[in-house]
């Protein structure tokens, strides 16, 4: 008999990520999906930013967010994008001036 694949995402996370709502309005713009999305998206950012400050010497540090708003295959999502005090932050997932969401 075939052996069943363990599922990438298992499916009590899924449970949770759906809590109930409808698995259809998942796939709505600004539904499950565009949310994890910003979610991962502004994780990733973050991580970068830790990188970029992990071997600065000269005493440059966080300031806050700005905001950019990105366009997806399924809308348009904001995003908060760290900044640092020099200004020297610039983030590889998505470039100062880019627009569109790669993928």
């Amino acid at each position: 008999m075939a052996r069943r694949k363990d599922p990438i995402i298992p499916d009590v996370l899924l449970d949770q990520l759906l809590a109930g709502g409808d698995a259809k309005a998942a796939f709505d713009q600004n539904g499950l999906l565009d949310q994890l999305k910003k979610a991962l998206a502004e994780r990733v950012l973050k991580a970068e930013m830790d990188h970029h400050l992990a071997g600065d010497e000269s005493g440059n540090r966080r300031n806050g967010y700005g905001r950019k708003t990105v366009l997806t295959d399924t809308g348009a999502v904001e995003l908060s994008v760290p900044r640092d005090r020099a200004s020297t932050f610039d983030p590889q997932l998505i470039g100062k001036y880019q627009r569109r969401f790669p993928g």
